[in-house]
């Protein structure tokens, strides 16, 4: 008789996974677990004041404190909030796309880790420091409102602090490189042979560009827009140090919850919320982009159709 083929051992599957058990344990415990607690905290409620409880009490569970979340301010702050997230990551996406480009097919090879490094070196800094950087340099009576006077561009000293601008001009600095890295990477990833073809077939460099390039970086385009998008819209300090009032964000307003009135119920319904609506706006961008990605390739399926016949 045949030797029957001997059965998988039953810890062969556990073999499989354990590399990635030290990341799911870390997953779980400083993302799942905290999440979790932060669901439970918006059901429950503000102990009196005077009370020996804490600042959250869980014994009564309710949804008022999303009820109380369902206000003009929180809505009028989650609009600012998204716009400054979409204009940020936006504009992020605009600068990043040519610098990751030119580093990653102009910039000769010894001298390309010189420049990833010089845009890596301010994150050795802390984000604190960076953010407050710009307080200094864009104050009324910084370096650059004084040499924009010298220069005669302006007439009077320069009013961009506490403003949405300031924000936006921050939010846009700090995030810059998290968008350029994941880009830069696909486009070095790239075969160069692929662009010399298309320009040997008469395609010219926009052409190749858009028919070529862009379509093979667009996980890195993804990648970097998640990574950017979803912390942004989640910003408290950097509109905290430069927005002020004008340009406070959602994230604020829930710091304040938590820091200021100590209503830790309210803050968690609050960051409930705009979790949930940060997911929505994800969602609604992954399936706007599912669905260009399937016009293309119709579009190319009836290109290809017209040129065969």
């Amino acid at each position: 008789m045949p030797n029957r083929p001997r059965s998988e051992p039953r810890s062969g599957w556990l073999a499989g996974v354990a590399p990635a058990l030290p990341a799911a344990v870390w997953y779980a415990v400083f993302f799942v677990l905290p999440l979790a607690i932060i669901l439970v905290y918006s059901v429950g409620y503000k102990p009196p004041s005077g009370s020996a409880q804490s600042s959250i009490a869980v014994d009564r569970l309710s949804l008022d404190n999303y009820r109380a979340t369902a206000t003009p301010l929180f809505a009028e702050l989650f609009l600012l909030t998204l716009r400054t997230a979409i204009v940020g990551t936006a504009l992020c996406l605009l600068v990043a796309f040519p610098v990751a480009y030119t580093l990653a097919t102009r910039v000769p090879e010894r001298w390309r880790s010189m420049a990833l490094a010089a845009i890596i070196v301010p994150f050795w800094t802390s984000f604190l420091l960076r953010t407050f950087a710009w307080r200094i340099l864009l104050a009324a009576n910084g370096p650059l409102s004084e040499a924009l006077q010298y220069l005669g561009v302006l007439g009077g000293p320069l009013r961009v602090l506490d403003t949405v601008g300031a924000v936006q001009l921050g939010v846009v600095y700090n995030y810059l490189p998290m968008m350029i890295f994941p880009i830069f990477v696909t486009l070095h990833e790239m075969d160069p042979a692929l662009r010399e073809a298309s320009m040997d077939l008469g395609a010219g460099h926009v052409r190749t560009f858009l028919s070529v390039t862009l379509p093979l970086a667009l996980p890195g385009v993804s990648a970097g827009l998640g990574i950017v998008f979803v912390p942004l819209a989640g910003e408290y300090v950097t509109p905290a140090i430069l927005g002020g009032v004008r340009g406070a964000m959602a994230g604020n307003l829930i710091a304040s919850q938590f820091l200021e009135a100590q209503n830790w119920a309210l803050g968690a319904a609050q960051a409930v919320v705009l979790v949930a609506l940060i997911l929505l706006v994800v969602g609604l961008a992954w399936c706007a982009g599912a669905g260009l990605r399937v016009l293309a390739h119709r579009r190319t399926d009836i290109w290809r159709g017209t040129t065969s016949s």
